[in-house]
């Protein structure tokens, strides 16, 4: 294990701790912008995540989904969505985690993600493998789409639309739909083989980053809706396993063409 993820897996720990001794209690709460919504927790959990990382690594750059950032001008940068599923939190629904994705000149190296209420530890750095407190997973080996369990983009109000269009056209071939409302869930679940698929169209660099490594590292695949090789720069995405990708991208292909 090497010094950032033993870091992220300590900060990850603490923020999901903290969250989870104040789930189901009187928060504060207010609206970032339309159908964004954000409580004191999500800062002061992201505070936690950012005071480990600038201990172990002053040069390190950062991009908080609150607005915690640094610039110093290396080559790393951590990406931290401190609370992944905020208006589940809000509503008392216990599908949240702590996300921390780790850049390098551009490309995704490593993962952290934690669900407090499962107290599970999902981890990965690139080479690795990827690990659920401690155990190798891998993705699913389902080959075929009546057998998949798709987890898809819950923000229909962004584009409904284009993206109900797509999921009509997706449910008429894959097994069931979860719409689960938060990546850092969604990308775990997918990398350890409870869920075959997820889609979304507009995903934030902070919702993805913790994930994608560990999908990667878990045998899956990662690219955006045209195919090519997900990026930082990129905010839509399939995620699968190998077998189902390319199905996948047909339909939703020949849906947006």
């Amino acid at each position: 294990m090497t010094d950032i993820i033993s870091v992220a897996r300590a900060a990850a720990l603490e923020a999901g701790t903290f969250l989870k001794d104040h789930f189901g209690h009187a928060l504060t709460i207010t609206e970032k912008y339309e159908h964004e919504l954000v409580t004191q927790l999500d800062r002061q959990a992201e505070d936690i995540i950012a005071g480990h990382i600038r201990a172990a690594f002053p040069g390190h750059n950062i991009l908080g989904e609150e607005g915690g950032a640094s610039d110093n001008g290396g080559d790393y940068l951590w990406i931290i969505d401190p609370l992944d599923g905020t208006h589940n939190f809000i509503r008392s629904m216990p599908l949240f985690g702590v996300s921390i994705g780790v850049v390098y000149k551009k490309e995704h190296v490593a993962g952290v993600v934690y669900i407090p209420c499962e107290t599970a530890l999902y981890c990965a750095e690139r080479g690795g493998g990827a690990f659920k407190n401690d155990r190798k997973i891998t993705v699913s080996k389902t080959a075929q789409l009546r057998g998949c369990t798709l987890a898809y983009d819950s923000s229909l109000f962004v584009n409904p639309e284009r993206m109900c269009g797509v999921l009509g056209d997706l449910a008429r071939h894959v097994f069931n739909v979860r719409m689960l409302g938060s990546s850092a869930c969604n990308l775990t679940y997918l990398a350890c083989g409870s869920v075959d698929a997820c889609i979304e169209f507009d995903d934030k660099p902070w919702d993805s980053a913790g994930g994608v490594t560990i999908i990667r590292e878990a045998g899956g695949t990662v690219t955006n809706l045209a195919g090519e090789p997900f990026t930082l720069e990129d905010n839509n995405y399939i995620a699968s396993n190998t077998l189902l990708h390319p199905r996948l991208l047909e339909i939703v292909g020949g849906k947006l063409r």
